[in-house]
């Protein structure tokens, strides 16, 4: 197993986060736009997330509204 690296490609606004050069077999969609990319063992190797950038910027937009309005998750501060 590889280590760990990032590969962002700007044109596409696509993020792949690469756990392992094993080749993919099966994805699995978590989310809209983001996808766990799994070996022939069912083991991840990756995860992709399409418009990456709308992405990253509305998680950080919520999470900073959370934190501005004290909102709680899972019982816990934000």
């Amino acid at each position: 197993m590889s280590e760990f690296h990032m590969e962002y490609f700007d044109k596409e606004d696509v993020l792949l986060l690469v756990l392992s050069e094993d080749p993919e077999m099966q994805s699995i969609e978590l989310f809209p736009n983001v996808t766990a990319e799994l070996n022939e063992k069912g083991e991840l190797i990756g995860i992709e997330i399409l418009e990456a950038s709308k992405f990253f910027r509305d998680y950080v937009l919520e999470s900073m509204q959370a934190k501005l309005l004290g909102l709680q998750t899972a019982g816990k501060p934000v």
